[in-house]
């Protein structure tokens, strides 16, 4: 299976994601789940994996506006 958009349907664009983030419910304050979010074009097959990732890593880059993170209340 690839992971190309033209190579999957939605439900596997889906379970790609969820299988590369791990728990995306988050069992602290959202913090998984927030960034699932940014995926979710990819899983509409708006946008291939490398162009969201690509666009995440250059707001780092350029000095952007970073997405907001409240923190995580797990502790280890």
């Amino acid at each position: 299976m690839g992971y190309l958009i033209s190579e999957t349907t939605k439900e596997e664009r889906g379970k790609i994601v969820a299988d590369s983030l791990g728990n995306i419910t988050a069992a602290c304050d959202g913090c998984m789940a927030g960034l699932a979010e940014i995926y979710q074009d990819y899983i509409e097959g708006k946008k291939e994996l490398r162009q969201i990732n690509m666009e995440f890593s250059a707001r780092y880059i350029r000095g952007g506006e970073r997405p907001d993170r409240t923190g995580c209340s797990y502790q280890k």
